[in-house]
């Protein structure tokens, strides 16, 4: 890399295959912000989901199928909250 140039950002989607996309940037164009605004509904969507997930886990008549829902939403959410994560610890370095 070039003495000041900044390490490829890692977007907090990914492409039509599923594999990573990147993007190389200064951190101050539109698509960087857009980037912005999408790790930051993830995480809040995330903090919104584990606050239904203590509700629903402290309800004795939630069914196995709403639990097995819950799991399935709480995985996307992990996965999406891993990848602003190791996006941002990208561009600590």
């Amino acid at each position: 890399m070039r003495p000041g140039a900044r390490p490829a950002r890692l977007l907090p989607w990914t492409g039509s295959e599923g594999k990573p996309c990147y993007l190389l940037t200064d951190g101050d164009g539109p698509l960087s912000r857009i980037a912005d605004v999408v790790e930051t509904t993830h995480l809040d969507m995330a903090e919104d989901l584990l606050d239904h997930a203590a509700a629903l886990l402290a309800d004795a008549r939630a069914t196995p199928e709403q639990l097995r829902f819950m799991l399935l939403r709480m995985r996307e959410a992990l996965t999406e909250v891993h990848r602003v994560a190791e996006s941002r610890g990208m561009r600590l370095h």
